[in-house]
């Protein structure tokens, strides 16, 4: 690669990183919102967290299945949602998910056209996303709710676009830009979550017009199954 095309692939790079940390600060601040909204809402406390270890993941899991192995390479690996985790908490500090945000971009090409290149590999920031539904998918199978919702945006999310397909897959082939927060089939088995995807980019009024659903929906679920008097204050 010449010196020329470093710089110009360094350029791309700095677009691309510098659109995600953006996004990834605008969708922290509505999640802010989304949990005050809340709490002032159901007088409950919420709890967010950036990251969660796979260590507690594990410790969860063999709580409720305590008949199954499980196990991990690292006591200090993670999930890092872009939006963090935000839980509700209930009166003996037990912490349940109430909501898992990502922000995706992905894509280059459109810039690379303006700039009269050839088209280039598409990104992997979906196949990073469906390493982190795994994850949660599986920290939630005790629940009947995923309360799990992705905003990808970028010219790879155009309509047409083979890379929404990948999308579609990590979604169970639930529709996209529709939300999915309960479970659904005749045993529960369709846990699928809430993927909005396209190419421009998701405005934080959007975002929260569609995060508060999931959020509440997920909160009337937690009344149900445990008890309302067990969440609020």
């Amino acid at each position: 690669m010449s010196h020329k095309e470093q710089l110009s692939a360094q350029r791309v790079n700095t677009i691309i990183n510098g659109e995600s940390k953006r996004e990834d600060k605008q969708c922290a601040r509505v999640i802010e919102k989304v949990r005050a909204d809340l709490e002032k809402e159901f007088g409950i406390h919420l709890f967010w967290e950036k990251k969660i270890l796979l260590s507690d993941v594990i410790d969860h899991l063999k709580k409720i299945y305590p008949t199954v192995d499980f196990g991990t390479a690292s006591d200090t690996s993670f999930m890092t949602p872009d939006g963090g985790i935000t839980f509700i908490v209930g009166k003996d500090g037990e912490r349940y998910p109430l909501l898992i945000a990502e922000v995706k971009n992905q894509g280059t090409n459109d810039l690379r056209a303006a700039e009269g290149k050839a088209k280039q590999a598409q990104g992997n920031a979906v196949e990073r996303l469906g390493k982190n539904v795994i994850g949660f998918r599986t920290y939630m199978l005790n629940e009947a709710i995923f309360p799990f919702v992705c905003f990808g945006d970028g010219c790879d999310f155009n309509p047409g676009s083979s890379i929404l397909d990948r999308v579609l897959t990590i979604a169970m082939f639930g529709n996209l830009n529709q939300e999915h927060t309960m479970n659904v089939g005749p045993h529960n088995e369709f846990n699928r979550g809430s993927y909005y995807f396209r190419g421009p980019y998701w405005t934080a009024d959007e975002m929260y017009a569609r995060l508060m659903p999931v959020a509440r929906k997920a909160v009337f679920y937690y009344f149900s199954k445990y008890g309302d008097s067990y969440f609020k204050y």
